[in-house]
């Protein structure tokens, strides 16, 4: 593939191209709901595309650094951050469309829920192990933590992306609609299995050595 290396400004451009790009679901899902577009079951119809929607960041979070290596397109790490941070954004969504429309904002009613029923226990899981991803998401946390500390914890997103998956299984599990959880959890585990053959293949190499 052909090797691309985009200058400050052309990478500005490509960033802001996709933080517009990473909004368009927010905005149709604003425009939805004051157009009465959002069908028969309207927090149903949020739900499902907030959810959705932090499933694919997730997965472009995760599909950063395998393009990267086939591309040889360095530069792609540097739009991780925002990606996340964009799925971040939509499992708050996600997550504030459950505390308000289900539970009106009874944290007690809802954390009975949680403790209920197991589907809301593993997205829950998944929201919560989010949280520090984000808030250390800065250069200046990468500075107080460290690098080394850094990036195991952000190795979180490993067991966050199944959590999520398996979440949206046992939600899809009462309709008998496996599709795009099976779809879903093939792309995670491809994504996974990758890093693990990279692993597997430095170790091997440095044994060589």
């Amino acid at each position: 593939m052909t090797h691309f290396n985009p200058s400050t400004r052309q990478f500005a451009i490509i960033k802001g191209l996709l933080f517009v790009t990473a909004l368009l679901p927010f905005a149709r899902l604003v425009l939805f709901t004051f157009t009465d577009r959002l069908g028969a079951n309207p927090i149903e119809f949020i739900t499902r595309n907030t959810g959705s929607w932090t499933l694919y960041f997730l997965c472009m979070t995760l599909a950063v650094t395998p393009l990267r290596r086939f591309t040889k397109w360095n530069w792609l790490i540097k739009l991780r951050r925002m990606i996340g941070l964009f799925a971040f954004f939509y499992v708050c969504l996600h997550f504030t469309t459950f505390l308000w429309f289900d539970h009106f904002f009874d944290l007690t009613e809802m954390w009975k829920d949680v403790l209920k029923r197991p589907f809301i226990t593993v997205g829950f899981a998944a929201f919560v192990l989010l949280i520090p991803l984000a808030v250390t998401s800065t250069n200046g946390m990468v500075r107080r933590l460290g690098a080394a500390r850094w990036k195991w914890l952000h190795r979180l997103i490993y067991l966050i992306a199944p959590l999520g998956i398996l979440h949206f299984w046992w939600m899809k599990a009462g309709k008998n609609d496996f599709q795009q959880p099976i779809l879903f959890g093939c792309v995670v585990a491809i994504l996974l299995l990758l890093r693990l053959f990279w692993a597997w293949k430095k170790r091997a190499n440095a044994a060589t050595a």
